[in-house]
């Protein structure tokens, strides 16, 4: 998906959401609507379901690293998904911060 949709994409779901838009909230959104099953994505990202159950619902916080796997699991913008997953790190740390990437 180019990172112009990801991003109007990104903007509207933290709309609806009321705040930022975490990273597991950002997955389970895209995941939904492109209708794959948790136990389906967990596989692709060979982990279980219960920790993409986590990731979703912001319990466990994912790298930038793994970012970008989900990013490439699900056809999405790697820049995209290592912003999200840089932003919530910089939340939880206190400062909140929106962060853009370009490619190098």
């Amino acid at each position: 998906m180019p990172t112009k949709k990801l991003s109007a994409a990104r903007r509207y779901l933290a709309q609806l959401r009321g705040g930022p838009l975490s990273f597991g909230g950002m997955i389970e959104s895209l995941r939904n609507t492109d209708g794959i099953s948790q136990t389906n994505l967990a596989r692709k990202l060979k982990m279980s379901k219960a920790q993409l159950c986590d990731i979703e619902k912001s319990r466990r916080v994912v790298p930038p690293q793994r970012a970008a796997e989900f990013a490439k699991v699900m056809g999405y913008s790697v820049d995209q998904f290592v912003a999200v997953a840089l932003e919530d790190e910089l939340r939880r740390a206190g400062i909140p911060r929106k962060v853009t990437l370009n490619a190098a």
